[in-house]
């Protein structure tokens, strides 16, 4: 049969449109195949602690009977480590992969104090605003309080409300703005700005002014203003990821006699997304890292980061939370982050819980290097994640520039040529 001009562009045009549709359809490889393991890099030194590190992890996530865990480090702008063990739920055949979705309950609080940076910079409001001014009718038991309670206070815990006030209603389900309108019957322990109190209803007040600024649902800005901005394309803050059918998520566990056993997702804590909403991959977290480690000045600039870094109050919190760190010269609480002084440098972290999950994240601006870790059977392992991590790399560097400072001194006469120190100072950089 013999095809017409006419027919040869019906044809033709045919074809371009089922090419367009493959290309629509397949799959972005770095969505759902994203590579784990050690980055491979011609360019790039792993650190000695960071594989002794690792080693640590796998043999404790192999002794404690983990289901399933995830951890990411990041180091000089580059992430150097992506690994995910085991799976998403006991017994299954169902890996924990690159892009498997975590609660991160508490961790979520970094996120809140990083998004009302921003908010800040773009004069939607000051830190310093009084809350009562976005909420005409809120109320405290104690006048000044209610009269001079900062959003600063709200999100570096130091609004003088005794500490977890009403976290039994979180658990119950209760919503938020019906939990705002009982904090005036909670008993207060200092003005605002003077005392340290963990809070996560009067935290989630973030929520409530940045919607009566904004318009705009928390859970929106922060897809908006920093998820989509950072290419974290498996985060949320709602618990819509855990109702879709064959959803990519870590199933919640219990220990149980002689293993973990399965849960079923407890939707509690949704109902105060700023404290502990927030659901992320370690693929969202690398992301996350390099940001809060400076690589993504656009998203997160020098300023803000100097602020979430910078202490606010001080946290006297009891040995059976730090125990893993061994001495802290210092530990503070900033805008949703945990700041400790830590053989000598700056580590500024979260950890989280709810129950079935665990969550692990820090930086150390200094040596510019940060690490997460997250678990869906949680044990000790998690608390110790982050000291053991740090404590490795930081006596390696201690060592290292130890070890040069006395090859330096010895070979003093004989120096002519300052590469020797050159290769240090390029270790310290890579």
């Amino acid at each position: 049969m013999k095809l017409t001009r006419s027919s040869n562009f019906i044809l033709i045009f045919a074809l371009f449109l089922v090419i367009t549709a493959l290309l629509l359809i397949r799959p972005d490889p770095t969505e759902e195949n994203e590579e784990t393991g050690f980055a491979e890099n011609d360019a790039m030194v792993i650190p000695g602690s960071v594989i002794r590190f690792v080693e640590f992890i796998e043999d404790y996530i192999d002794s404690t009977h983990t289901v399933g865990a995830a951890l990411t480090i990041v180091h000089n702008n580059r992430v150097i480590l992506m690994n995910t063990y085991g799976l998403k739920k006991a017994g299954s055949t169902d890996s924990v992969n690159a892009h498997t979705a975590f609660r991160l309950a508490s961790v979520s609080k970094g996120f809140a104090g990083v998004l009302a940076c921003i908010l800040e910079q773009d004069g939607v409001f000051s830190l310093d605003d009084r809350v009562i001014s976005y909420l005409p009718g809120f109320r405290l038991k104690d006048s000044l309080n209610t009269n001079t309670l900062s959003i600063k206070h709200v999100l570096s815990h130091t609004s003088g409300l005794v500490p977890h006030a009403f976290d039994n209603l979180i658990e119950d389900g209760v919503e938020l703005p019906l939990i705002i309108d009982q904090l005036f019957t909670v008993d207060i322990s200092a003005p605002p700005g003077m005392l340290y109190g963990y809070q996560n209803v009067v935290f989630s007040l973030i929520d409530t002014i940045a919607r009566s600024v904004t318009h705009t649902e928390y859970s929106k800005l922060l897809e908006r203003r920093i998820f989509r901005p950072l290419r974290m394309r498996d985060a949320s803050a709602d618990e819509k990821i855990f109702l879709r059918k064959n959803g990519n998520f870590a199933y919640p566990h219990v220990r149980y006699r002689d293993g973990y056993y399965p849960l079923a997702v407890n939707l509690g804590y949704y109902n105060i997304p700023p404290a502990a909403g927030v659901n992320a991959s370690i693929s969202d977290l690398s992301k996350w890292l390099l940001a809060l480690t400076g690589n993504n000045p656009e998203v997160l600039n020098d300023s803000l980061l100097s602020i979430i870094a910078t202490p606010v109050i001080e946290t006297p919190l009891q040995r059976r939370y730090t125990r893993n760190w061994g001495k802290l010269d210092s530990k503070f609480y900033s805008l949703g982050w945990r700041i400790y002084q830590f053989r000598g440098r700056r580590i500024v972290h979260h950890g989280g819980y709810v129950k079935g999950y665990r969550a692990e994240i820090g930086f150390c601006p200094e040596e510019n290097i940060g690490i997460a870790f997250l678990q869906n059977s949680p044990n000790y392992l998690a608390s110790m994640s982050l000291p053991t991590f740090f404590d490795l790399y930081f006596n390696e560097l201690d060592s290292i520039e130890t070890q040069m400072k006395v090859t330096i001194s010895d070979d003093t006469e004989d120096m002519s040529d300052p590469s020797d120190t050159l290769l240090f100072n390029n270790f310290l950089i890579h």
